[in-house]
């Protein structure tokens, strides 16, 4: 087996977590040598865009998250297209798929979540099936499909409907299944969910909710309720995610559904922490500890594990579920939780939904159009202003509500209020 001298801080993951763990050490250690590594081969890329790469929005250059050269810039050591196979916390050693075994004396887990495919009859003899879960995946199904493809998706959640965006120009018929009685069942309430699915059906997706997959006989899948038989060509994947958590838990690391994390981002290994999607921690606004797998979140948890790995004792207690999506002509914002007193309006354009109780904004829905109308507001101009009230936990009462709900601004809040609100944390 390889060895090398080490480095002092190792990296596992090439995403948005890993991003903010380099400039997150770099803000305090100029120096100390740092080493990615990662399963995926390519420069680090925004995962949500992979859909616009398929649409043709986007490209591979654009998709990148950070700059070429980021990498020289901050003296940042990779590793690609490699696994990591085992921590050895003991040690302070990691091994590598190819046979090496590298030191650290700090170490960052960041590897993300992997598909979650149900047992179904008849799957395995399915031969054109997908997930759409990074760079690879959707580059496969862009070779796969074709404009006389009828898709069916399995799983009307984030990743499946982005899915449809990507592709639905490209194909003949898109066709969703899910078990849920509405689309992203884990995002909206059931009108705002009404309103989504009602701009997918103009586009011309079809959806079968309430009901799953029983069994596939080639490619012909029949439905558990009622019965019928869709037949496709291409299968796409996107029923959920698993946080990616055996490297930790081999190691003897706490686990629960995900990575346990505290504040700092350390987990219970001694020298090792975690952020982002393979993580869970705790909820600002409901004190909750879940997974909260949003790439804002990933950064800045990355970026609070770096700060510690070299050497200041910083704590971020402000996470948050948070959500930005566009779909075909609609914007999407949501954040916090969802719980309280309502404010509600909906003009049939703007959707703005405000959950409020003790003297706090606990959380947002809001839904507009992507092109809003001359002179037209969208609910979601803004928004950023919401999040922050949720984020900081500013006192209602330290600003004008009523003015606030319909139009955020800081013309609304108390000097008190501004300078909390424009000198918290990001």
């Amino acid at each position: 087996m390889g060895n090398n001298s080490g480095y002092k801080y190792v990296i596992i993951g090439n995403s948005a977590a890993a991003v903010g763990t380099v400039e997150g050490i770099r803000r305090i250690d100029t120096a100390g040598s740092i080493l990615i590594i990662s399963d995926e081969p390519h420069h680090t890329y925004g995962r949500p865009l992979i859909s616009y790469l398929l649409l043709g929005k986007t490209d591979r250059q654009r998709m990148k998250y950070r700059p070429d050269d980021f990498y020289e810039k901050n003296g940042v050591t990779t590793k690609l297209g490699v696994a990591v196979t085992k921590i050895n916390p003991d040690e302070h050693t990691v091994e590598t798929a190819d046979g090496e075994t590298i030191a650290y004396e700090k170490l960052m887990v960041s590897t993300g979540s992997n598909p979650f495919v149900p047992p179904m009859d008849g799957l395995d003899a399915v031969a054109n099936k997908f997930t759409f879960q990074n760079l690879d995946s959707a580059l496969a199904l862009g070779e796969a499909i074709t404009s006389e493809s009828d898709v069916l998706i399995i799983g009307a959640g984030l990743i499946g409907l982005k899915c449809a965006e990507g592709i639905i120009d490209r194909v003949r018929s898109v066709t969703f299944v899910d078990m849920a009685p509405k689309v992203l069942p884990s995002i909206l309430e059931d009108d705002a969910a009404a309103i989504i699915k009602a701009q997918l059906e103009a586009v011309g997706i079809n959806f079968y909710l309430g009901d799953s997959v029983g069994s596939f006989d080639g490619n012909v899948a029949t439905l558990k309720n009622g019965g019928e038989k869709l037949t496709f060509d291409v299968l796409v994947l996107a029923v959920g995610v698993r946080p990616s958590i055996a490297l930790v838990k081999d190691a003897g690391g706490a686990c629960g559904r995900a990575i346990t994390v505290d504040s700092r981002s350390a987990t219970s290994l001694p020298d090792v922490y975690a952020a982002g999607d393979c993580t869970e921690s705790r909820d600002a606004v409901t004190g909750d500890t879940k997974v909260m797998a949003i790439l804002p979140n990933a950064y800045l948890q990355g970026e609070t594990a770096g700060i510690n790995m070299a050497g200041v004792n910083y704590a971020f207690e402000k996470l948050i579920p948070c959500n930005a999506i566009g779909f075909f002509g609609k914007h999407i914002l949501s954040a916090g939780s969802y719980t309280g007193d309502v404010y509600f309006t909906n003009d049939g354009t703007n959707y703005r939904k405000l959950f409020y109780s003790d003297n706090r904004l606990n959380g947002f829905i809001l839904i507009g159009d992507k092109h809003p109308k001359d002179g037209e507001i969208p609910a979601y101009d803004r928004a950023g202003i919401y999040t922050r009230i949720i984020r900081e936990r500013i006192p209602l009462d330290s600003l004008d509500f009523e003015l606030i709900r319909d139009r955020p601004g800081l013309a609304a809040f108390s000097r008190a209020a501004r300078g909390e609100l424009l000198g918290g944390e990001q």
